[in-house]
């Protein structure tokens, strides 16, 4: 390879993406050396950063070139050495001018003096912080202030952040089209309205409360007025990407105007919302024709005119859904809290769900504790023209009858079954006769056996092992069902 010219070593280097062949390629001669290190755009690096600042500073000057840096501490212990502190960061800034996306995670010894040194970097475009717990908003504010051309800004678990005028400022600069803020408690969703004129250009948007939100309720909005409500009114256009999550939304809280002002959606991710209102889903699914992925996690509550208690949303939806959305390719429906004893606690009967599946070029469903499903609503799906991926979790009226229906779908080429425990190992040899599936993934179905799944498709994954309900759910911390009734 020595007689490679700089441009065909360059592109080779480019090609190999996992860093232990990299670091294997520098080792073979000084010119691939010297050429992998003008290459390398990109590190991960964490606990075995030791010594921290001065590992860190060997590999800047190493890597001329660095644009995104990813420095991650999970699990991390004084047994391992002192952690990135300031004094790395103050090198990261200096050494690194081409630095346009970085990521901390568990760095607990830096702070605002230490991420204050960012705003050194007028090329950084996208700022990860999680689990930051010496960084306040006056840090913040002074990476908002001095990154000019900041468009990503992810916040997740940051507990000594109490204030947002690094929000409002950014809000102000209109340059972030991509917002996450997840587990800080600082920020209420009142605060979010403060990103002003920023909601116009913002593209992706996520919202996160990870703890037993629906104890307390919400927290009352100071300012509310029944009469003068246009402060709600904020525009949001382009938005495009939008989570939700484990959040309490009634007419006077904040976030609820951005389920009214959509039209752009490609993506929505409703995570245990509590207080949707149906009228208002229905106008926004009637509102974004450009649709293509839609997640749902619901529970039961008290709903109607009858307090009827079922989860919110009803077939109307799914058929605004159907009508409306000819772009939609994914779909998740998760139901918690629903009794198998009485499927009335779902809002969406079989009928509706397997309309939906029929009516979209849906080509990746996940159905979740459905228990309104049935192995009748297996024979309604297997006529999904598109259909391609089907995972179905801890759905307990379906049984072996179901797969013999499922082998039916013309374009199925991959089946997960998570904790279905009706299904058994004669299910498993209905798809090995049927020679169907590219891939198959059976977890915790404790009446489906490793033998039998052997030959079910070109490619199994199996695992006895059931998980727990909260990883099931999707939820991080839960109580009974007993909370809602």
């Amino acid at each position: 390879m020595e007689g490679l010219s700089e441009p065909l070593l360059a592109e080779i280097i480019k090609r190999i993406t996992t860093t232990s062949d990299l670091n294997s390629l520098s080792l073979v001669s000084k010119q691939l050396y010297n050429a992998e290190a003008e290459e390398r755009g990109i590190i991960h690096v964490g606990c075995s950063l030791h010594p921290a600042t001065e590992v860190l500073s060997s590999l800047c000057f190493r890597f001329p070139n660095l644009w995104k840096v990813e420095i991650n501490y999970s699990g991390w212990t004084s047994k391992q050495g002192k952690q990135l502190d300031n004094q790395g960061i103050l090198v990261l800034s200096s050494q690194c001018p081409l630095l346009t996306d970085l990521t901390l995670s568990f760095c607990s010894y830096i702070n605002d003096t230490g991420i204050g040194y960012l705003a050194y970097c007028k090329k950084l475009i996208a700022l990860r912080l999680n689990f930051a717990p010496a960084i306040s908003s006056s840090g913040l504010l002074s990476v908002a202030v001095g990154c000019k051309s900041l468009s990503a800004f992810h916040l997740a678990d940051c507990m000594k952040v109490s204030s947002v005028e690094w929000l409002e400022y950014l809000g102000r600069a209109g340059s972030v089209v991509e917002l996450v803020v997840k587990d800080c408690k600082g920020i209420s969703q009142y605060d979010l309205l403060k990103f002003g004129p920023g909601w116009m250009k913002l593209e992706k948007f996520e919202f996160e409360i990870n703890d037993n939100y629906w104890l307390a309720g919400p927290p009352p909005d100071p300012s509310y007025d029944a009469h003068y409500l246009y402060k709600y009114d904020i525009y949001c256009e382009n938005l495009k990407d939008l989570r939700l999550a484990h959040i309490i939304t009634v007419p006077e809280i904040g976030l609820r105007f951005l389920l009214g002002n959509c039209k752009a959606l490609e993506k929505l991710c409703l995570d245990y919302v509590i207080g949707l209102d149906e009228s208002e889903m229905i106008a926004l699914f009637q509102n974004c024709s450009n649709l293509r992925s839609l997640s749902l996690r619901l529970m039961p509550l008290r709903c109607g005119p009858d307090m009827d208690f079922r989860t919110p949303l009803t077939d109307e939806s799914l058929k605004a859904l159907g009508l409306s959305c000819p772009m939609l390719e994914f779909v998740e429906l998760t139901f918690t809290f629903c009794s198998s004893s009485y499927p009335s606690e779902i809002g969406f009967t079989q009928e509706g769900m397997v309309m939906l599946v029929q009516s979209c070029p849906i080509r990746v469903l996940m159905l979740n504790g459905a228990n309104s499903l049935n192995d009748e609503g297996m024979k309604g799906l297997s006529s999904a023209q598109f259909l391609e991926t089907l995972e179905l979790v801890d759905c307990e009226r379906i049984t072996d009858a179901g797969m013999s229906f499922i082998t039916s779908t013309p374009s199925l080429s991959s089946l997960t079954l998570r904790q279905c425990n009706k299904v058994t190992d004669n299910g498993m040899a209905e798809l090995a006769r049927s020679q169907k599936l590219e891939s198959l993934t059976v977890v915790g179905c404790r009446r489906i056996s490793l033998k039998a799944v052997q030959g079910a498709a070109g490619s199994v994954h199996y695992s006895k092992e059931s998980e727990s309900f909260a990883n099931l759910k999707g939820m991080k911390k839960m109580e009974t069902s007993t909370l809602f009734r």
